[in-house]
């Protein structure tokens, strides 16, 4: 059987991969040659957590994101390459409907990885639409952790109600909950603020780790109210919210100011300071490198007091994920 004493996670993790959702309508093969800059930058300076999942890049692309970080991790010569730590998401599309279409999706993830999995993830709960269908695909991330597939089991999107329903379900077999992933920012603070899950998962014993902490790009402070706007879905998004999480912005613009950093490093530290590891993305080194600024140095009580305060004071933040249970 699997140990999850032998998985550990580091303070700021990479959703590098994160755009895979994107190669569904714009691949650029050129791309590759800059991700693997991106992955040998983040590697380097000590980012060993990555994070995935197999409908990043389906139909014709096949799990590309998967494809190309496991030959980026296969390539990697870093002194600290014994640490990495990738961990992916398995979606419950509706044909997987038994225990083995699980594990065989697992399988077909660590192929694509060169490697095995170190923490398998289920990517979102049925639990708002088929209920029925979760439980045979809960126990199939079981059995890969039984059969030494992978480290650690962990899940997205889940509130608390239905974690605990889950941990209770996994802890007959004894198989533990090692994380939980869920949409958390500072325009994203319900999972916390509302749903209580930090202190739940402190209770359990379970990782959380945040998903989106830069709520789209939203906190990077590129983006105004007069524009450039971002392209496609976010546009229309983001022209509505700008008006409406100025506080917030401003507070990252002022803290930044003070410290030398960025609203992007100042939102990121404010969220490992939850106690939660984000998991940014980045296409490009130059975001990796702004990313990778948010490590080493911590933001002050005050300085998470105003950013708390600001967050609170909004009466409209990012939208939620429509898989989040409660």
């Amino acid at each position: 059987m699997a140990n999850t004493s032998t998985l550990s996670l580091p303070k700021m993790g990479c959703g590098t991969w994160a755009w895979g959702n994107r190669l569904l309508w714009q691949y650029d093969p050129s791309m590759d040659r800059e991700l693997q800059k991106v992955f040998n930058l983040c590697i380097g300076n000590g980012i060993t957590l990555f994070d995935t999942g197999d409908s990043y890049g389906t139909g014709k692309l096949n799990g590309q994101s998967e494809k190309l970080l496991g030959q980026f991790a296969q390539g990697c010569i870093a002194t600290n390459r014994d640490s990495l730590c990738i961990a992916t998401k398995l979606a419950p599309y509706p044909w997987r409907l038994t225990q083995n279409a699980m594990v065989q999706a697992g399988e077909a993830s660590a192929q694509r990885l060169q490697r095995p999995i170190d923490l398998v993830q289920m990517h979102w709960s049925t639990a708002n639409y088929a209920p029925w269908q979760e439980w045979a695909l809960l126990d199939g991330l079981g059995d890969l952790y039984e059969q030494g597939k992978v480290k650690a089991v962990g899940l997205s999107n889940y509130g608390p109600k239905r974690l605990q329903k889950v941990v209770n379900h996994l802890q007959k077999r004894g198989v533990s909950i090692f994380s939980l992933q869920v949409q958390y920012s500072l325009l994203s603070t319900a999972p916390v603020t509302q749903l209580n899950l930090k202190a739940v998962c402190d209770d359990l014993g379970i990782q959380l780790i945040a998903y989106s902490p830069l709520a789209l790009g939203l906190l990077t402070g590129k983006y105004t109210e007069s524009g450039p706007f971002p392209q496609g879905l976010r546009k229309g998004l983001f022209r509505e919210l700008l008006p409406q999480v100025k506080p917030v912005l401003g507070c990252l613009q002022e803290i930044g100011k003070s410290r030398h950093k960025t609203p992007s490093q100042v939102a990121l530290n404010w969220c490992m300071a939850k106690g939660t590891i984000p998991i940014p993305g980045a296409k490009n080194v130059r975001q990796a490198q702004d990313n990778i600024g948010a490590l080493g140095w911590s933001l002050n009580l005050g300085e998470i007091d105003e950013l708390d305060r600001a967050a609170a004071g909004l009466k409209k933040g990012m939208v939620k994920n429509i898989f989040q249970t409660g």
